[in-house]
């Protein structure tokens, strides 16, 4: 039979009241929109207009958009019928951003838990109890966990375990406790993760004219490349390449924009001073990330 690759991205079936959750907008009726709740298995929920904005609606049209994406705030939930009421108009910035990212995390390991369980051909559903759910609870989101699965598997998912359930030879249920990833699983969400996941390096170029007219002009603009060159470090090595005079590139490669921008700042202030002694006029035209 086909595996079932349904299932809620949390723990908990339903969400709690007051919590911001990523909706999708189905279709809109007399009273209100109906929308589906992404995290939570698509299930069913409700906006009513007056839930739609602070303002005065002049239009529903403006406000909600069949198939748009955005952030609600939960308002009840009745978990025996499984209705869900939700607003629109009660969902600050802050909550919308923290929404919108967490979303977007909880997307990507969906995506890739899915898609062991498609390669797999096993149910999600047990993959998230073993696996995505146990991690979640330790370490507040299981994208946390991927990221250092990305260097070191076996420290994050060879202390996972769970209890199985089973008959003993008198009849009686026994919990067994078993360790939560097999090997074929865990080779194949390892992969997974790795390409998805492992960090792309970020290429900076900036271009510099350099000029100098004393006697030894192109010594002392070597010796000014020498400390541009300086500048970089192991994690962001600078490299400078003559494109044809008085035009040279400066080129780095990182993979931490912040450290990116550090060094491009560096390379200013360090090569900056050097300059004038050399009397190397030059200037930057631009910086870019590649």
């Amino acid at each position: 039979k086909m595996p079932n690759l349904e299932c809620r991205m949390y723990e908990p079936r339903f969400p709690e009241v007051d919590a911001a959750v990523m909706i999708q907008v189905k279709h809109i009726a007399d009273m209100g929109a109906y929308v589906s709740l992404l995290e939570y298995n698509n299930v069913e929920g409700m906006i009513l207009f007056s839930e739609l904005s602070r303002r005065r609606i002049r239009s529903i049209s403006s406000l909600i958009k069949v198939g748009r994406q955005e952030p609600a705030i939960v308002l009840r939930v009745d978990r025996d019928k499984g209705y869900i009421d939700l607003s629109k108009r009660r969902v600050s910035e802050e909550e919308a951003r923290s929404c919108e990212d967490k979303y977007n995390k909880s997307k990507l390991v969906h995506s890739i838990m899915r898609h062991v369980a498609e390669t797999l051909e096993i149910d999600l559903e047990p993959i998230y109890q073993r696996i995505g759910w146990p991690l979640y609870r330790k370490y507040g989101h299981a994208f946390e966990a991927f990221k250092l699965i990305v260097a070191d598997p076996d420290a994050i998912l060879d202390v996972l375990t769970y209890e199985e359930k089973e008959t003993g030879p008198d009849g009686q249920e026994v919990t067994k406790v078993v360790p939560a990833v097999t090997p074929e699983i865990k080779e194949t969400l390892v992969q997974n993760i790795r390409r998805r996941m492992t960090p792309q390096p970020l290429k900076i170029r900036a271009d510099v004219e350099m000029k100098c007219f004393q006697f030894d002009g192109v010594l002392h603009i070597k010796q000014a490349m020498r400390k541009a060159e300086a500048a970089g470090n192991t994690n962001c090595p600078v490299k400078i390449k003559l494109v044809a005079p008085p035009l040279y590139v400066l080129t780095t490669q990182t993979l931490d924009k912040k450290e990116a921008s550090n060094v491009s700042e560096d390379l200013r202030l360090r090569v900056t001073p050097s300059f004038p002694k050399y009397k190397v006029y030059y200037f930057f035209q631009k910086s870019t990330f590649l």
